[in-house]
């Protein structure tokens, strides 16, 4: 037997609860993972609160990340005692995921957790770090130097914001970051941001194009906060586009993309393939500093996750959230 968050759809609606579950209960694999650290994604919020259909089979235990360690394997790559990392792969969506204290995955999705972290740490950055390190290799495949100009990082107090800032911060970028948590200021600027600025100015219907003031943008926001870093974007410039806080609308015009040259880098952390999976994750290694990392960070136990998805899902929380596997 094993503690699991559960969620299950009936009549009345979602529940989501603390279990126990027999192991035959996991899905297909060929790796048992004793899962010892998960995290707190948006994603999982949105499935935990129902927020949007994240979820598409059901009963279904969330958690789209986790680390730990190989108890059983067939897989020709692990062995009982690896040590390795979860991110994405459609787990907590159409598979079982890792808010539990096992999981039953595929071989081929899990990644060696790199010598330089523990599995808390691995987590601390979780899918919202790595899709960070994503955008950021999505900058630098385009050429932005760090000379360039500024750097947009919006949602900046979110997990994807955090870390990009940090990042972006460390290799010489000068960052603007853009959040509605202007009390949070400090934090941003603690990270490496040189400027904070008020999402406010970024979120309401604008004009196609004008004044150019970006470098390169990594946006986890979406809709008109998009579009109008689009349209501020400088000649040539990249914008990398991985989140949808505001919408997953794009209400804009192809201006910046036909007048100004400006590049719309999607950023998918889900299925992306395994060599880019271990490229970023090599220069996570490289170039996140860990104090950083644990400044952004807060720990919670399994039985705290309900109530952390809701204050996650009503903007109440910065940073990462970190979740213990007792």
């Amino acid at each position: 037997m094993f503690k699991a968050l559960l969620l299950d759809k009936t009549d009345a609606g979602v529940t989501a609860a603390l279990t126990e579950l027999d192991d035959a209960r996991l899905p297909a694999g060929d790796v048992l993972l004793g899962v010892e650290y998960s995290t707190l994604n948006y994603k999982d919020g949105l499935a935990i609160t129902n927020r949007a259909p994240v979820v598409r089979q059901w009963p279904m235990v969330p958690g789209i990340d986790g680390a730990g360690t190989v108890l059983e394997s067939t897989h020709p790559d692990w062995k009982p005692g690896d040590r390795v990392v979860l991110n994405g792969w459609g787990v907590g969506e159409t598979h079982w995921g890792c808010l539990a204290q096992r999981a039953r995955l595929k071989g081929d999705w899990l990644v060696p957790l790199p010598a330089a972290f523990t599995p808390r740490q691995a987590m601390a950055i979780g899918t919202a770090g790595y899709t960070a390190m994503l955008c950021v290799l999505a900058l630098e495949r385009h050429g932005v130097q760090p000379g360039d100009g500024d750097v947009l990082v919006t949602g900046a107090t979110g997990g994807v914001g955090s870390v990009a800032v940090a990042l972006l911060s460390r290799l010489g970028y000068r960052v603007t970051a853009a959040t509605g948590k202007t009390a949070e200021a400090d934090y941003l600027r603690r990270l490496g941001a040189a400027t904070v600025i008020d999402r406010a100015e970024l979120a309401a219907p604008g004009k196609p194009l004008q004044k150019e003031r970006w470098a390169a943008v990594v946006d986890a926001v979406g809709s008109h906060t998009l579009v109008n870093a689009l349209a501020q974007t400088r000649y040539g410039g990249v914008v990398a586009a991985c989140g949808l806080a505001q919408g997953m609308d794009l209400p804009g015009t192809v201006a910046p993309f036909i007048l100004r040259g400006v590049t719309l880098a999607g950023i998918d952390s889900v299925m992306a393939p395994m060599p880019r999976r271990r490229e970023a994750w090599q220069r996570l290694a490289r170039d996140l500093d860990a104090a950083l990392l644990e400044s952004m960070t807060q720990e919670i136990g399994l039985a705290d996750v309900v109530d952390a998805a809701q204050r996650l899902m009503n903007g109440q929380v910065r940073g990462r959230i970190v979740v213990r596997i007792d």
